[in-house]
């Protein structure tokens, strides 16, 4: 019932008396009183950085002091799961590996990727200890990624007895902790990942990332300034080490946030499949014609930043996931090629340089297959004067090798060269059982989600992630034959990030596809 008042009623106060009386409280203006959550709070802050201030150094305590004060203020956001999620692939793009560690005075580095992934990966597990609604979510990668790991541990357990008295075997365990890292990285992101709108969003950053970085690394060889090597001046970390150099095509290399050019170049040649993908699935732009010339420039950054690492390991990468779309998907495949070869002609203007050394040498195959035989038995000999030293020492243990971990390839206590081709170098550390378990890491997954990607009945939006995925698989399996992918850790943790997505497109997305079309499809009338 609607209750109308006259004009001439009394009306009922709407606001506060200007002033409250003498002596009596203004309720008006009181002050809102801590809960006992924030006072609780607060008070463990306190104790913190008490406690820093008297036992830590003042700076090392004043880097826990902003941390802590930044979580405390954040901390709204911190209680979403998304939110660590995003700072864990934030870290993992941005945050160059073993170049930072936290200030915190330890026997051992302690690197902000580590920190994060600990941190996300407790939280996790602590979700699914005591939120009901917080449920296992299938990894479908886990039996490839499982056997991979087996034959790593079985490489160390066949050569524990030689590890031990060569004093290697604290090098093979620590060997075996990095590679368990991308597995808990998979298992962590895959149980965040619940939604498709949380995967629209992870695609969205990670696309948009790879742009950021590609011009960044532009920036880089033009000035040869690293901004990802600034990051101590407004965070509270410390560089572990001094830039590198590497020089090509009349100029310096560029690095970015990876920890070598051709790590860089593999990492975006990794995001260009998302960046198709988006063009054409991205919520935003939401015109088709904006969203297609948005994700268009999207794309030629992250490729100007491939051409800044001038690595001729991108164009192999680019080349096997253009060889697997026109064999699977030749309507696209024509389409990157008639928009590719312009900006290819673009470049060779631009930058004859970059250009002709990054496909040019594949023209003159006698140079490159010459280039490839150099400094034979010194550090940094080409990939094919390693190839036959390398072979002679893997007959000596064909089936488990010398023991992941066993081959140490810098600082004082190096015992072999860097191979720059990750399949040989599993062959001598977990011999040919390790180089199975790698095969199966990598080509299961790629041959799951291509056959999801071909499967009837899967929607086109759902088939075209996979196939975008699979293709990103594809091009890391073939810079396994060019580059020490696993001492390159950012780019083998990106492949875990995707094959998260890929488990979730396999087991979840199905039931968001029904769930939104029941939404956009109308009930009948009666």
């Amino acid at each position: 019932m609607v209750l109308a008042l006259s004009p001439d009623a009394p009306r009922p106060e709407t606001t506060a008396p200007a002033s409250a009386g003498f002596g009596e409280p203004d309720l008006a203006r009181a002050p809102r009183r801590l809960t006992r959550r924030e006072t609780v709070g607060a008070a463990l802050v306190a104790v913190v950085l008490l406690v820093a201030a008297w036992a830590v150094p003042p700076p090392f305590a004043g880097g826990l002091a902003v941390v802590v004060a930044g979580v405390y203020l954040a901390r709204g956001a911190l209680r979403r799961r998304e939110t660590w999620l995003f700072l864990l692939v934030a870290v993992i793009l941005f945050v160059p590996i073993r170049r930072y560690a936290i200030p915190i005075p330890l026997p051992f580095a302690l690197e902000p990727y580590r920190v994060l992934v600990t941190l996300t990966l407790l939280i996790v597990l602590a979700d699914l200890l005591v939120d009901p609604a917080m449920r296992w979510r299938p990894l479908r990668f886990g039996a490839p990624v499982g056997f991979f790991l087996a034959t790593m541990v079985l490489s160390i357990v066949v050569n524990a007895l030689p590890l031990t008295a060569g004093g290697l075997f604290g090098s093979a365990v620590g060997g075996l902790v990095n590679l368990m890292i991308a597995p808990l990285v998979l298992v962590t992101v895959r149980q965040l990942v619940r939604s498709r709108r949380t995967v629209t969003v992870l695609l969205t950053g990670l696309s948009w990332s790879g742009a950021l970085i590609g011009l960044a690394a532009v920036v880089e060889r033009a000035t040869h300034v690293n901004v990802f090597l600034k990051l101590n001046a407004v965070a509270p970390l410390t560089l572990l080490r001094d830039p590198d150099l590497s020089l090509r095509a009349g100029g310096a290399r560029a690095y970015g946030p990876a920890q070598h050019p051709i790590a860089l170049a593999v990492l975006l040649c990794m995001l260009v499949p998302l960046g198709v993908y988006l063009a054409r699935h991205a919520g935003w732009p939401r015109h088709p014609v904006n969203r297609r010339l948005f994700y268009a420039g999207v794309l030629a950054c992250t490729l100007l930043g491939v051409a800044a690492a001038i690595s001729r390991t991108a164009v192999v990468v680019l080349g096997a996931m253009f060889l697997l779309t026109a064999v699977l998907r030749p309507r696209l495949a024509r389409l990157l090629f008639v928009l590719g070869v312009p900006v290819l002609l673009l470049g060779a203007l631009v930058s004859p340089k970059v250009v002709g050394s990054l496909v040019g040498s594949f023209l003159d195959p006698d140079s490159l297959v010459a280039s490839q035989y150099t400094s034979p038995g010194w550090t940094g000999a080409g990939r094919l004067a390693d190839l036959a030293p390398a072979t002679a020492l893997a007959l000596q243990h064909p089936f488990f090798g010398t023991g992941v971990g066993s081959r140490v390839v810098v600082g004082d206590d190096a015992n072999a060269f860097i191979l720059d081709n990750q399949v040989l170098g599993t062959q001598l550390d977990a011999g040919a059982v390790g180089v199975l378990g790698l095969a199966v890491l990598v080509i299961v997954p790629a041959v799951m989600l291509v056959r999801h990607a071909l499967r009837a009945g899967v929607p086109e939006r759902d088939a075209m992630l996979a196939f975008a995925l699979a293709t990103s698989v594809v091009g890391y399996g073939a810079a396994l034959f060019f580059y020490d992918a696993f001492g390159f850790l950012q780019t083998f943790l990106l492949l875990a990030i995707l094959l998260a997505v890929g488990a979730w497109l396999l087991t979840d997305a199905h039931a968001d596809t029904a769930v939104d079309t029941a939404v956009d499809t109308p009930a009948e009338e009666p």
